[in-house]
């Protein structure tokens, strides 16, 4: 009698093997939840007590990363305009427009070459005719010059031209700044260096020997340094006047 007595522990509802209730047989069939229940539970009503139920996978890594992608996307387009258009263009099957290019820099721009000097514009007139015209003006030099000596006593033509050296001095001082080329009195020994410039030295006497030369000074020379004639503002026709003529109106 207390054989008979004694029941069966899988007959007890929830125990392994035994009968399920309706609402976990509802979540059974859920899809995805089936690995939550223990390996034994039946899977339908009816079958026998202890039958294994078959076992789903549990949640797949796939199906995961598809939720927390779908998280995402929710917060996104919550927040995001450009976020939500994309989504809308891909949930209509519309191929988002591709993003234009960035604009390309400007060129820089080619460095301005700096403007090159006026070439000074050349006098019509010669520096010569310009002397002479400076040295007629201040020292009377070409009239002088041109003026017939015949007739004259020496004692005239050298107080005539005592003035005129005079003045042509100031006028080369002013314009050249003359000064002795070779230092040394005349009739000193001087040395002619091998390899002399022949415009600064002309020998006399005998030349056929090889330099450096030793020899006595005849004449110091003379070198400029420095020419300031005066600037030509006249016409082309009257370059190549040195002196104007003169009228006295009545």
């Amino acid at each position: 009698m207390c054989h008979h007595m004694v029941r069966d522990p899988r007959a007890e509802p929830g125990a392994r093997g035994g009968p399920e209730f309706p609402r976990v047989r509802r979540l059974c069939r859920l899809r995805g939840f089936s690995g939550i229940l223990e390996p034994g539970v039946a899977h339908r009503a009816g079958r026998q007590y202890g039958a294994r139920c078959p076992v789903r996978p549990a949640l797949s890594e796939r199906f995961l990363m598809r939720l927390w992608l779908a998280i995402r996307c929710f917060f996104n387009v919550l927040f995001h305009a450009d976020v939500a258009s994309r989504c809308r263009l891909a949930l209509e099957g519309t191929a988002a427009a591709p993003a234009a290019p960035p604009a390309a820099p400007a060129p820089a721009p080619a460095p301005t070459p700096a403007p090159k000097p006026a070439a000074p514009v050349k006098s019509p007139r010669s520096d010569a005719i310009t002397l002479l015209s400076t040295l007629q003006r201040e020292a009377r030099f070409v009239d002088i010059v041109n003026e017939s000596l015949d007739g004259y006593s020496d004692a005239q033509i050298g107080a005539a031209a005592r003035d005129v050296l005079r003045d042509c001095g100031k006028v080369l001082a002013r314009v050249f700044a003359m000064r002795p080329l070779q230092a040394g009195e005349e009739g000193a020994t001087v040395s002619v260096p091998a390899g002399y410039e022949t415009e600064c030295f002309r020998l006399t006497g005998d030349v056929s020997r090889e330099p450096p030369f030793s020899g006595k000074l005849m004449h110091a020379g003379w070198q400029a340094t420095k020419c300031d004639l005066p600037t030509w503002t006249g016409s082309q026709q009257a370059a190549l006047v040195i002196a104007p003529a003169e009228v006295q109106l009545g």
